[in-house]
């Protein structure tokens, strides 16, 4: 979720930063500046009142960097420099997505995770603190000035081709197909009762639909569907938690520290899968060194078809989501969370009794586990994993994913995640317009010498495998060095 998501909630401002706006706090929590219409407000966020302007320090760049702790994080967009450090707590998107770039120009990565940029500078300007000096560089010196540049440009050319516009009928569409397959699923309980060959085929609806519904939840959780923010927010909501029966607050924090920091270890949560499995080239080195064995990891390969997809979903997704919903409290997540499993059992309750529904729920979820998981690593663990490096945004994420090539089945059985690049480089671009920019960006791949590492879907699946066999001789070799 981010900071436009939550305009009307959470991200209540505190302190100088209410006084600078001069927001009133309804009811509703909704900021009100003084009486002014929203047009006004705008006016303010982008420096068009006649408001007396702050008087900016210049920093330089080693002064910036040395403000990248929890307890004092500084970042830069466009040369400005904020102080994050009491506003990260309240993020939105996660506490951890702020403090991941504390140091760093986080101009790319705030570009690409928020739509609504009128509303998001209401929440930076309190917390401006100054600039950039005029001598110093717009990015860190380790970073290609001319790609960066290069890749800016890119995405001015692609805002221009409209390519961040979402086609409301083609969502529509995947969400109607989602709610016919569950209403189909219930109608054929019903009408011919909890036979074998019944249970097979709802069992295989209700797996179709799952995997469209999280198809259709990666969208909402980063595109604007619909023009109001709330709605966004909303169908987030129904889709996740209440189809697929997952926290949100815990899958948003995860995720989104996944596309910021993409196989930047530890910072991305997807490089932790320890101590059942060993990725990249860094852990298993670590662990050997350290004589860590937890099994054998030598077989990790094997323990990732026996173990890891039948538990990947049903157990450790679940557990996690019913751990935050513990820890936070979260009363509005626990009912959506709910929702999921009340329906099930109005549903199917009748004709399965409640220890029938539970097992065709997690059955379904251990289906769906295999297609999750071979979707969701065969573009990451195959890819570049390593410590941060502070490269720029481009950089990033074209080393740390790949794609997979284009067909009609592997769109729609990946939901468009085979355009995994371009999902990454661009998270709030409309999947139904990654095979238009995909030539664009290869293009610039092509100029700066970049991979652009595209693949057919069986060696995809193949590739974490060899993956997985390539981290364990790593492992083997430091575990047994002497």
């Amino acid at each position: 979720m981010t900071l436009e998501d939550k305009h009307a909630g959470n991200g209540s401002l505190e302190g100088k930063s209410q006084q600078y706006l001069g927001e009133k706090q309804q009811a509703n929590e909704k900021p009100v500046t003084n009486g002014k219409g929203d047009d006004s407000v705008k006016q303010e966020a982008n420096g068009k009142c006649d408001m007396p302007r702050k008087i900016l320090k210049m920093y330089s760049w080693q002064e910036i960097q040395r403000h990248n702790q929890e307890a004092d994080q500084w970042l830069v967009i466009n040369r400005k420099v904020y102080d994050v450090t009491d506003w990260a707590k309240r993020h939105p998107g996660g506490h951890r997505v702020l403090n991941h770039y504390a140091g760093e120009d986080a101009t790319d990565v705030f570009r690409a995770m928020h739509l609504k940029l009128d509303i998001v500078k209401l929440y930076l300007e309190p917390l401006l603190i100054g600039e950039l000096a005029p001598e110093e560089p717009s990015q860190e010196r380790n970073k290609n000035p001319q790609l960066v540049e290069d890749f800016r440009e890119l995405r001015r050319t692609l805002e221009a081709m409209n390519m961040f516009k979402a086609n409301w009928v083609f969502f529509f569409l995947h969400l109607a197909q989602i709610l016919i397959l569950e209403i189909l699923a219930w109608l054929m309980v019903w009408h011919f009762g909890n036979g074998w060959l019944i249970t097979i085929f709802i069992s295989s609806l209700l797996l179709i639909s799952q995997i469209q519904s999280f198809c259709l939840q990666h969208d909402s959780g980063h595109l604007s569907i619909f023009t109001n923010p709330k709605w966004n927010h909303l169908m987030q909501k129904f889709l996740m938690s209440h189809l697929k029966g997952l926290s949100i607050k815990w899958w948003n924090s995860r995720h989104f520290q996944h596309h910021v920091k993409t196989n930047i270890y530890p910072k991305d949560p997807d490089t932790d899968v320890g101590p059942l499995f060993l990725v990249g080239d860094l852990k298993p080195v670590k662990y050997g060194k350290k004589k860590i064995k937890y099994m054998d990891y030598e077989k990790q390969h094997l323990y990732f078809y026996m173990v890891g997809i039948p538990v990947f979903v049903p157990l450790y997704f679940n557990v996690k989501s019913i751990q935050s919903l513990y820890i936070q409290r979260c009363w509005e997540d626990i009912a959506w969370v709910s929702s999921f499993y009340i329906r099930h059992f109005i549903m199917l309750g009748p004709f399965y009794g409640i220890f029938g529904t539970i097992l065709l729920i997690y059955w379904v979820k251990f289906l769906e586990s295999a297609w999750m998981i071979h979707v969701t690593q065969m573009s990451h663990i195959p890819m570049k994993m390593s410590r941060e490096e502070n490269r720029d945004w481009f950089s990033t994420q074209v080393l740390s994913t790949c794609n997979v090539e284009q067909s009609f089945f592997n769109d729609w059985f990946t939901g468009h995640l085979n355009f995994q690049i371009e999902h990454h480089l661009f998270p709030t671009m409309p999947r139904h317009n990654y095979h238009k920019v995909a030539p664009l960006v290869r293009s610039l791949c092509a100029k700066h010498g970049l991979p652009y590492v595209s693949k057919p879907m069986l060696e995809a699946f193949g590739d974490i495998v060899r993956a997985l066999k390539k981290s364990a001789a790593l492992w083997r070799d430091a575990y047994y060095e002497t």
